[in-house]
Formats: structure tokens, C-alpha cells, sequence
């Protein structure tokens, strides 16, 4: 499995690649170094540096490219399992289609979810700096005459899921990219950008907010949110120690939909989450039924948009809907 992280090794061999690679777990500090690194199994991780993992990706057996960036207090080896079992959906629906490639960012290691949560979004803050470092250096690959000449360029399409805290991750992001390798708009990266149980304010994609920075890259914004969730219930209480009592994102979707740009667009999953993921109700993205191996409608949404590039193929003005039990 491929990934890319900015949790510093216990061993830093800068500037060398580090053939063994070991998360400090206990460092939770967010750098600006990145490393593109491959997992050879649990425990078990190589640095290959930046060239030769995007030519892997390009080289891959894949259509499309999933970057998935995780939520709060999950480790690497958590996130890990959660991509595989991801990416088992995916090559379920088609194989073939979608390479799934996470970004581990460093979440905390300490007990009690307050101090992980605030933690957390310190280490998500300042994770920006190092993503977006990423997204510049894919873009000076891409534009490479070495590394795609005109007749071998990569063409691979490029989604990206937030999930949680993710979403803060990748608002920031957005932020940093814009500010410092990017006067003059950001490109248009992602083809679709899936933003699940959001755990940041429902005003942010709204125009003249940070996070309408995250339309202007992508195609398609899909929000997905349920008012049931408990995690984020959690996390707006938490939000009150710092004076942000707005509700959020992924428990009611954006707060005014006309003051969002055309291409964002918003699903409520109430009907499905909590029987997705009891008791919480957040993790409702993957399957329906893990034992029995079925996949849920958000996910079947998910790859949907994926396959198609639209969101609702068949309704060319509809901006939001609802995913039911008995239907999407």
C-alpha cells in the first residue's frame, strides 16, 4: 500500500530515503517534511520518496486515484485497516477503477478524547503546510517533460475523501496551496471531492469562507452529513471552549445552500448511519454490513460519482438529496 505521511519517523535520515521507515507515536508534532512511503505489511514501511511514488501511482493498474484523508485520533495502522477494507470496496464494485492512497497526518496517542480532539486540530492546522507541499510537488510532476512527456502523460483522474477532522485537514490545505504556490487560483485537481460527517463550521463553504477554496479545485463537492451524529455532537460541545458555537458541517450540511458556489452539493445520510456504524453514526461511509460483506448506499454513492464524474447524472440542477434505507 502506498501513502504519504507527515508523522516524523523515530529515525530521520534526511536527506537519504529510510528503508525503515517507524512512526514516532509518540510525536504528534506536525512538520513540514512529508515522506512518500510504502506499508510491506502491518509494522512494516519503506520511504521511496516522491518521483518513484507518483510513478507508481501512474504505473498502477488503476483508472482513478482516491486520496483519502482520515479523522481524528486514528493512528497509522487504524487508518491502514480502514483503506484496506476501502479499497476491497472499490476492487468489489470494479476492479481495476480506483487506487485508494491515504495521507496520515499525526493524531494524538494520549488518552481522554478532549485532549486528543484538541490536539488534534492543532496537528491538523499546521498539517497544511506539509499537504499542500504535496499537492505543489505533483504539479511540478505532472508539468515534468521527464517524468510525463507528451506521449506518455498522466491521465489518471483524481478524487479526494475527508473524513471528520480530515476535512479541517484539507480546508487548511486548500488555505496554505492558494497563499503560497498558487496566487492566482488553484487548479482544478479533483475530479470529486467527498467530504463525510465534516467536523468543521456549516458556514465554511459558503462564498468569501476559506473552505469555498475547496470548489474552486474540484468539480464536484459532495457533502455528506446526519444530524444523529454522535461524534460531532462531541465535537460541538468540545468547539464551545473556543467560542465557536456554529453547528457543523457534517451535521446539517451547508447552512444556506444559495450561499454555496454552484458545484457543492449535499446528501443527507440520517436514514443510514447509524445503522452504518452503531451507536455513533459516523463511520457510515464503507459498508452496510461488514460481516456479510455489503457495501452501504453512501458508499455505492461514492463510487457512483466516481464512475460517472456527476453527482446526479440524471437531475442536472439538483443540489441535494437523501440517502434512505430502501434507496438512494
Amino acid at each position: 500500500m502506498l501513502f504519504i505521511t507527515n508523522r516524523m519517523p523515530t529515525v530521520n535520515t534526511e536527506p537519504a530515503l529510510n528503508p525503515d521507515y517507524q512512526f514516532d507515536l509518540e510525536n504528534n508534532a506536525a512538520g513540514r517534511a512529508v515522506f512518500f512511503c510504502r506499508r510491506k505489511k502491518k509494522g512494516s514501511y519503506e520511504e521511496i520518496g516522491s518521483k518513484a511514488f507518483l510513478t507508481a501511482v501512474k504505473e498502477a493498474k488503476y483508472r482513478q486515484v482516491l486520496v483519502y484523508i482520515h479523522g481524528f485520533a486514528n493512528l497509522p495502522e487504524d487508518v491502514f485497516a480502514d483503506i484496506a477494507e476501502f479499497q476491497a470496496l472499490c476492487d468489489g464494485q470494479k476492479k481495476g477503477e480506483v487506487l485508494v492512497v491515504p495521507i496520515v497526518w499525526p493524531c494524538d496517542a494520549d488518552m481522554g478524547v478532549v485532549k486528543d480532539y484538541w490536539d488534534d486540530q492543532k496537528a491538523a492546522d499546521q498539517s497544511a503546510f506539509s499537504i499542500a507541499r504535496v499537492l505543489q510537488k505533483f504539479m511540478e510532476w505532472r508539468a515534468s517533460p521527464e517524468f510525463n512527456p507528451e506521449d506518455d502523460p498522466c491521465l489518471k483522474r483524481i478524487n479526494l475523501l475527508a473524513h471528520s477532522m480530515g476535512n479541517r485537514v484539507l480546508r487548511e490545505t486548500m488555505s496554505v496551496w492558494r497563499r503560497y504556490d498558487q496566487p492566482q487560483g488553484l487548479p482544478l485537481l479533483f475530479r470529486n471531492t467527498f467530504m463525510i460527517a465534516a467536523d468543521i463550521v456549516n458556514e465554511s463553504l459558503h462564498r468569501g469562507h476559506i473552505g469555498e477554496l475547496i470548489s474552486h479545485a474540484s468539480r464536484n463537492v459532495v457533502v455528506y452529513y446526519a444530524s444523529d451524529d454522535l461524534a460531532l455532537r462531541a465535537s460541538k460541545v468540545a468547539n464551545l471552549k473556543n467560542a465557536e458555537a456554529s453547528r457543523r458541517l457534517g451535521h446539517t450540511g451547508p447552512e444556506d445552500m444559495d450561499q454555496t458556489p454552484k458545484n457543492i452539493y449535499a446528501v443527507d445520510c440520517d436514514d443510514v448511519n447509524t445503522e452504518y456504524d452503531k451507536p455513533k453514526g459516523h463511520s457510515y461511509f464503507r459498508y452496510a454490513d461488514k460481516k456479510k460483506q455489503v457495501p452501504g448506499l453512501v458508499f455505492r454513492h461514492i463510487f457512483d460519482c466516481m464512475l460517472s464524474g456527476r453527482v446526479f447524472p440524471t437531475e442536472e440542477f439538483r443540489k441535494t438529496s437523501i440517502i434512505g434505507v430502501s434507496g438512494g
